[in-house]
């Protein structure tokens, strides 16, 4: 039987997000993401410095053992 699971990946660059996601994606069978969530959040740090921060959210098939 199949559970849905979640993994969280953030990541302060975009190309570590998407190596990051692309990784763990790889691991999974042809048929079990369901989703990909995605999102960026950029606020002012010391300094006035801007920050960006790159989130994705995946929702996929976990299988029982």
């Amino acid at each position: 039987m199949n559970d849905i699971a979640i993994e969280v990946f953030d990541e302060e660059h975009e190309k570590d997000l998407q190596y990051n996601v692309n990784a763990f994606l790889s691991t999974l069978g042809e048929d079990d993401l369901i989703d990909i969530k995605y999102a960026i959040n950029a606020f002012l740090g010391n300094g006035n410095e801007q920050i960006y921060c790159y989130s994705a959210m995946v929702i996929y098939r976990k299988k029982r053992n």
